[in-house]
């Protein structure tokens, strides 16, 4: 008898553009540093989900891991295990075919997110540190000036996702390619 081959999960050229699109994104925040909560990260989350589908959750992860190994895996690292993956959840959400004429659901998405991250932070800062309820909402009120900074650089950065994943969809032989629903006559 004879065993059929498995296909692997990754061939060995997603994995290597899986791992520079994860430091993509590292060298991305990095070099964002000098502008507080302004960053592209919700932009690039949304583009891998647009163009990998799921597997745009790996390079995701390698972006999160890059990142405890630069700045060590302390508590705040935790949170990140999750709060990217909520956004590249919602924009899993959208529809497939989005009509142009609302691309601006993108940055809106983006910005929002900016906006939840304290909110979405929160519930690993209550675990971690022992707030009650009302404690954690005090956080999450305290923080809201730097979520509103997050999500007016997320909104602009959002402007990113549709000409990045048009790009990524060029490009890159294995990106997610949106059926055509026209009939040739």
């Amino acid at each position: 008898m004879s065993e059929k081959k498995r296909k692997p999960f990754l061939s060995v050229q997603e994995m290597v553009v899986f791992a520079m699109l994860g430091s993509i994104m590292f060298c991305s925040k990095i070099i964002m540093e000098w502008v507080p909560n302004v960053h592209l990260l919700g932009a690039i989350t949304m583009t891998f989900a647009l163009v990998y589908r799921a597997k745009g959750l790996i390079p995701l992860y390698v972006y999160i891991l890059l990142n405890g190994v630069y700045a060590g895996f302390a508590m705040w690292w935790i949170p990140y295990l999750y709060i990217w993956t909520v956004l590249w959840g919602v924009t899993m959400l959208l529809p497939k075919k989005m009509p142009l004429k609302f691309a601006w659901v993108y940055p809106l998405i983006c910005g929002l997110h900016g906006l939840a991250f304290g909110t979405l932070y929160a519930p690993a800062q209550a675990i971690m540190f022992g707030l009650n309820f009302k404690q954690t909402l005090a956080w999450i009120a305290v923080g809201l000036p730097y979520d509103a900074i997050h999500a007016i650089g997320n909104f602009a950065a959002g402007f990113l996702v549709l000409p990045l994943t048009l790009l990524l969809r060029k490009i890159d032989p294995n990106a997610y390619k949106i059926p055509n629903s026209s009939k040739e006559r």
